[in-house]
C-alpha cells in the first residue's frame, strides 16, 4: 500500500517541512510513534513548569495486561485495555506471555490478564512455558498485586474458559489480591468484556484520576488501514457485504473431498488485510435445520421463529450449560441427569442441538427457546489471496463439512452456506481478523518453510503471490499434504507454474491415500531433515497450517525431532530450539 501523505498541507509548517516530516513519519513503526508522542508530551510539561510535572506524576499509576492469545482475541482486548488505560490515570504496558516470564508478576502493581482457551482446555501455545512457570514452585509471590482475569473460552468444549480460571486462582494461591471476579466469556464476548474493561480499570485507577490532563491524540494511521492498536475497520459487529465473483470445487470428481475456491469482491474503503490474516464469514443456518428445531420444540409452523433462528443464532452447538440451563427450565430431571459432566459426553458425541429437543421434548415459547441459544458466531477463513495481486478482492479455501450421525445427515453451517446456498452473484457479509503472529518476514530476503494439509495450504498461495508481486528474494519451499495427487492437488496448477518461474523453489508433496502406507507432510520433512535445518541455520522462517490435534501437533513433534537429531539426539536441545525459534517468530502456527 502507498502511504497517503500524513500532514496536512495546513499544518503549521513550510512545505519544506511537511515534505520531510511525511518522509520521516511513513516509514516510522507504531513504537516509534508512541515514543515520539510520549517524548513531546514529556517535552511540553517542562515548558509549562514543574507543578504540573509532579501532578501528572504522580497520576501516572502503572498497570501490566498481560494475554494469552492464539487467534487474536484476548491480544485484541490487551490493546484496547491500554487505550483506555490513559483516561483512568493509569499507564499500561502490554505484554504477551511469549515474550516475558514470571518474575515480571511481582513488578506488576496492578495486572490485569486476558487469556484465551484452546481447543480441549488446553492454554495457547505461546504461553505454554509462561504458565509451567506461573505453576511452578519457584513462581513469586504476589502479596502486593492487585489483578483481575478475563478468560475467553468456547461453552462447545468440556473444559470452558479453563486457561483463565487455572490463572486467576493461581494469583490467588501466590497471594495476589482480586481487583475484580474473573469474567468468564464465550465466542459472543465483545460486549461483556468492554464492560468488564472499564469496571475494572475504575477500581484499578488512582483516586485522582478525574482530574488527569486532557491529551490532544493525533492520529498517525495511513487512511483505510488497520490503526495501530490492532482493531480493524471491519468486524463482526460491522461488516462489509460483498459480492461473491467465484465458487469453484477445486477437487476431482473422485474424490472424497470438497474444497471450494471463493472469490469474494471487497472493493471498498476499510477493507484492508494482510496475507496470514484471516476472513470472518457471517454465514445462515441451513432453513432446513432451522425449521425442524422449531418443529421439535412446538414452533415450526412460526415463520417468524424459523427465520430468527436461521440468521441469528446459533442452533448447532450442544453444550453442557445449553443441557443445565434447558434442565432447570423444563424440570426435567432425565436432563439434569445428562447434565453430568460423563452423561453429557456420551450423549453429546456427534450430535447436535436438535438432537436435545427431540429426545427430551418439550413445547417452549419463542423467547424461551432463544433465551437458551447464544448468537450465531462468524467462521474464520484464512486468506488465500495477496491484496497486492487482487486488489479490491479477497480469495478463501473453504472446505465443505459433511456427515452422518444417529441416523441423521449434517452440515457445517459457513462451509455448506457458501456451498449450498450460495453462488456467484450473491452476496456475503465478511470482516477481517488480523494475525500478526502469522506474518511473512519483514525481511523480504528470508527464506520460508510452509507446512500445510488440505485448507491449511491458503494463506500459502497469500504468501507466495505477496513475495512474486514485491520481488522478494528470499526462497520458498512448500511442503503439501492430501489425500489423492489425482483428486486433491489444490492449487496444483499454480504451483507448477511458480516452480517454473522459480518463485517456488521447492515443493514436497504427501498424498496419504496413494500408496499402502500412509505418508503425511511429517514423514516428508524427516525425509528432507538435512534440508529442512540447512534452511534453519540459514535463517529461514518456518510456518505450520492446518488441523491442530492431528498435523499441527504431529508436525511440532517432528520438528523438535529434527531439531534434535542435529543436537546427536537430545530431545530437550531440539524442543529449546524450537521455543527459540518461536520467540524470535521464525516459527509460527496458524491451527484450528
Amino acid at each position: 500500500m502507498t502511504a497517503a501523505p500524513l500532514l496536512p498541507k495546513t499544518a503549521p509548517f513550510s512545505p519544506e517541512d511537511i515534505n520531510v516530516l511525511n518522509s520521516v513519519v511513513a516509514r516510522t513503526t507504531p513504537l516509534q510513534r508512541s515514543w515520539l508522542a510520549g517524548f513531546f508530551a514529556g517535552f511540553e510539561a517542562a515548558q509549562v513548569g514543574q507543578p504540573q510535572q509532579a501532578a501528572a506524576a504522580k497520576l501516572r499509576v502503572p498497570l501490566t495486561v498481560l494475554y494469552a492469545s492464539e487467534s487474536g482475541n484476548a491480544e485484541a482486548l490487551a490493546m484496547k485495555t491500554k487505550k483506555l488505560a490513559q483516561k483512568h490515570g493509569l499507564d499500561a504496558r502490554i505484554i504477551d506471555m511469549v515474550d516475558t516470564d514470571v518474575s515480571i508478576l511481582a513488578k506488576a502493581k496492578n495486572l490485569i490478564v486476558f487469556a484465551s482457551t484452546w481447543g480441549e482446555g488446553d492454554p495457547p501455545s505461546r504461553a505454554v512455558d509462561f504458565l509451567e512457570s506461573l505453576m511452578g514452585d519457584d513462581a513469586p509471590r504476589l502479596e502486593d498485586v492487585r489483578f483481575a482475569v478475563l478468560a475467553l473460552g468456547d461453552t462447545a468444549y468440556a473444559q470452558f474458559c479453563a486457561t483463565g480460571k487455572v490463572i486467576d486462582e493461581r494469583l490467588e494461591a501466590l497471594g495476589g489480591k482480586r481487583a475484580a471476579d474473573r469474567l468468564d466469556l464465550d465466542l459472543d464476548y465483545a460486549k461483556q468484556a468492554a464492560e468488564w474493561t472499564q469496571g475494572t480499570l475504575t477500581k484499578l485507577a488512582p483516586a485522582d484520576a478525574a482530574d488527569t490532563a486532557t491529551v490532544v491524540h493525533v492520529d498517525f494511521k495511513v487512511p483505510g488501514c488497520v490503526p495501530d492498536d490492532g482493531e480493524p475497520l471491519l468486524t463482526p459487529e460491522n461488516p462489509l457485504e460483498v459480492e461473491i465473483a467465484a465458487l469453484v470445487n477445486l477437487n476431482g470428481t473422485g474424490s472424497t473431498r470438497e474444497t471450494w475456491h471463493v472469490e469474494l469482491m471487497a472493493d471498498a474503503p476499510g477493507f484492508v488485510y494482510a496475507p496470514g490474516d484471516a476472513i470472518g464469514i457471517l454465514p445462515e443456518n441451513d432453513p432446513d435445520l432451522a425449521l425442524e428445531l422449531a418443529e421439535a420444540v412446538g414452533l415450526g409452523a412460526d415463520g417468524s421463529v424459523v427465520q430468527k433462528l436461521r440468521e441469528g443464532y446459533d442452533i448447532t452447538t450442544l453444550s453442557r450449560p445449553l443441557v443445565e440451563a434447558y434442565a432447570k427450565l423444563t424440570g426435567r430431571t432425565d436432563v439434569t441427569r445428562i447434565a453430568d459432566q460423563k452423561a453429557f459426553t456420551e450423549f453429546a458425541a456427534d450430535r447436535q442441538l436438535v438432537d436435545l429437543f427431540e429426545t427430551y421434548s418439550e413445547t417452549l415459547a419463542p423467547e424461551q427457546l432463544f433465551d437458551l441459544l447464544r448468537p450465531l458466531p462468524g467462521r474464520l477463513y484464512s486468506v488465500a489471496s495477496s491484496p497486492a495481486a487482487h486488489p479490491g478482492e479477497t480469495h478463501l479455501l473453504v472446505g465443505a463439512v459433511r456427515w452422518d450421525s444417529h441416523g441423521k445427515k449434517r452440515k457445517g453451517v459457513a462451509s455448506t452456506f457458501l456451498a449450498d446456498r450460495r453462488k456467484m452473484g450473491d452476496m456475503a457479509r465478511i470482516y477481517v481478523k488480523p494475525n500478526r503472529h502469522f506474518r511473512l518476514p519483514d525481511d523480504s530476503a528470508r527464506s520460508i518453510i510452509m507446512i500445510g494439509a488440505g485448507t491449511g495450504v491458503a494463506p500459502y498461495r497469500a504468501f507466495v503471490e505477496e513475495r512474486a508481486e514485491h520481488g522478494a528474494t528470499g526462497k520458498n519451499w512448500l511442503v503439501f499434504g492430501e489425500r489423492n495427487y489425482t483428486f486433491d492437488f489444490l492449487y496444483q496448477l499454480e504451483w507448477q507454474e511458480y516452480l517454473e518461474s522459480g518463485v517456488l523453489n521447492r515443493i514436497d508433496v504427501a498424498f496419504s491415500r496413494d500408496q499402502p502406507e500412509k505418508i503425511y507432510v511429517q514423514s516428508r520433512l524427516w525425509e528432507q531433515r538435512a534440508e529442512v535445518l540447512k534452511w534453519v541455520e540459514d535463517g529461514a522462517h518456518i510456518y505450520v497450517c492446518g488441523d491442530e490435534k492431528g498435523m499441527g501437533r504431529d508436525v511440532d513433534v517432528m520438528l523438535g525431532r529434527i531439531l534434535a537429531d542435529a543436537a546427536q539426539g537430545d530431545d530437550e536441545a531440539g524442543r529449546a530450539k524450537l521455543k527459540e525459534l518461536t520467540k524470535a517468530g521464525r516459527y509460527q502456527r496458524d491451527l484450528y
